[in-house]
This record gives C-alpha cells, structure tokens and sequence, in this order.
C-alpha cells in the first residue's frame, strides 16, 4: 500500500503511526511512505489564503496523487481538511485515536507566563497562523500583539529560540516572537512536549474541529485498501469526527473564518460543543448540545444550526476573502 505524505517531521510520524498499525493488523501488507513537498510546505512565509486556505497548501497534492491512482491512501491531520466542501470519490477510510486535541503555549526564554498574565499581553508579540487561534489569544489578552507566523512545528520553535524574524509575503518581516500558540498534539509528535508552558482548555481556547485526528484518505472506490484501513479506524474518533465536520459543512466554514468545534462522547451519549468568532475575537458565538453517539452528523448539524439562529452567518460571511 502506497500512502502520501507530507515531509514534515510531524507528518512523517503520523504516517509512520500508521505504518506501523497497518502491518500490526494485516501481517500480509506491506506499507511504502510516499513522502510530498506540498505548496504550504514550499511556501514559508506568505498566508495560507493564497493558496487555497490550509486544504490547498496541504492536502490537495496529495488527493490529486490518490484520485490518478498514483497512491493507495493519504495521510492528513484532519483539521487541514476542509470541512465545507465535499471531494468526489474520496473517503476517510480509517481515523486513528485521537491524540489530545487542546492547544498549548511555548515561550521563549526568559518569559514566565506569570509575565504574560500580569500584563495582558501588552508589549508581547505572539505568534500564530491560525485565525481561530489568534481570535481566542486577543480575547485573552487583549493587549497582546499577535503575529504571522508560520513553519512545522519544530521549525517555529527553533525559530522562536533563535529569535529569528518571521519573513512576510510583501519582503517585510514581523517579530521576533515572545511566545507561540501550537497543538499540543503537534509538539507531542516533534518530541518537544516539554516546552509547553500552558496547556489551554476548552473553556479558554475551543479546539478546531477534527484537532488532534488523524485521518487515511482514499478512493470510494477502493475497496481492497478500505477493508485495510477499517482494520486500524478507531469508532470513537471517527464519530467524533462527523460531528465536527459536520458543523463546519452546515456553516460553510472557510479557512479564514475562526470557528471551532469539539465533542467528547461518554457511554452512548455524545457531547458537541462549538463557536464561531470575528477575527478580532471581539464576538462569541457558541452552542452546545449533547445526543446519542450512533448520529453524530444529527448533533453536529444541530448545534450548527444553533449557531445560525445566534448569527454566526454574518459573521462568518465578514471574513470570507474576496
């Protein structure tokens, strides 16, 4: 089985993971990483909006690869997916158990995050590429300066050590940074849980949906590799999974617009929470239901629709790119 990726040190691990429960499952199967250099990955230093948002800089090389039949499956951080548009003929054939999902705070050396309270945020620079991150930071810390900032995860913290400067599309640089907003799940991967200075929770900082999944993309169609990826799915994530998508669909989410969805299921029940924010995070929008485990596409268009009725439409519309 042929499974794309990207070169990144946390994408290789992921699909690593994979390899690794695949061959563990079907002793018969033999895995070959196909490692991709995808736009976002090229690019370092312009937005990800030119690109097509996070799915165009990162995914859709690699489901091009899939649908020509050049791979048998893909490997994506599921939040990279976007949620409000639909591939033909592809399909999530496995999520593996999902890492923790919540985001984390580094900072550089010799910044406490007793400095960081103390102040609000007034004379730091934080730095983040995500505009739900961004949108929650600034409600935090209302006088923090948050910046562009952008690399894999080992590459931004070694970036924020060295005190480099974040390059800008137009030859401009912003920073050096003070502290960066990352998954937790992220610097899990890299090795560099350790750096974690706060680990953010739901309450203060609502994960995106799918944080901390990852899914196996492959052909609808390809029914051999899709009995091998249901032998490594785990049931709770990938439920937990349609519940999340399913909020981002019903909104028409894009990849510049800070919304945020996260469910949790105990016994038969399953709880969904959600938010939609403006980029300045001025405004809050969130809803929350909880419903049977086995209709996670009910719940999450449930709780979408809750958000629709408070006006999250507008807002979502006010920072769609033009």
């Amino acid at each position: 089985m042929r499974i794309g990726t990207r070169k990144s040190t946390m994408a290789l691990a992921q699909t690593e993971e994979i390899a690794r429960q695949l061959t563990a499952a079907a002793l018969d199967l033999n895995v070959e990483i196909v490692k991709f250099e995808t736009r976002g990955d090229t690019d370092q230093t312009g937005l990800l909006l030119p690109h097509g948002g996070k799915g165009g800089a990162f995914v859709a090389e690699i489901r091009e690869a899939v649908i020509a039949g050049k791979l048998h499956a893909a490997m994506h951080s599921l939040k990279d997916m976007p949620g409000n548009e639909d591939t033909p003929g592809l399909v999530i054939g496995a999520t593996l158990k999902r890492d923790p999902p919540t985001d984390a705070l580094v900072l550089r050396a010799g910044v406490t995050l007793e400095d960081l309270k103390r102040t609000q945020g007034k004379g730091f620079k934080i730095g983040t590429n995500a505009v739900r991150r961004a949108a929650y930071v600034r409600r935090l810390f209302p006088d923090i300066e948050v910046i562009h900032f952008r690399g894999a995860a080992d590459t931004r913290v070694r970036k924020l050590d060295n005190g480099e400067m974040q390059r800008l599309p137009d030859g401009g640089a912003v920073g050096p940074a003070d502290a960066l907003i990352m998954a937790r799940s992220g610097l899990e991967r890299v090795g560099l849980a350790g750096r974690i200075a706060h680990e953010f929770t739901a309450q203060e900082m609502l994960p995106a949906a799918g944080q901390g999944i990852v899914a196996v993309e492959c052909a609808a169609s390809d029914w051999r590799t899709r009995q091998y990826l249901a032998l490594i799915d785990d049931p709770a994530a990938h439920l937990c999974a349609d519940a999340e998508r399913e909020v981002l669909w019903v909104l028409n989410g894009h990849c510049n617009s800070p919304i945020a969805g996260f469910s949790t299921i105990s016994g038969r029940e399953m709880s969904l929470a959600a938010s939609v924010l403006d980029l300045e995070g001025n405004q809050l929008l969130e809803a929350s239901r909880t419903g049977p485990a086995d209709k996670p596409r009910e719940l999450g268009r449930a709780v979408a629709f809750d958000l629709l009725a408070k006006g999250a439409a507008a807002i979502i519309e006010r920072s769609r790119p033009e």
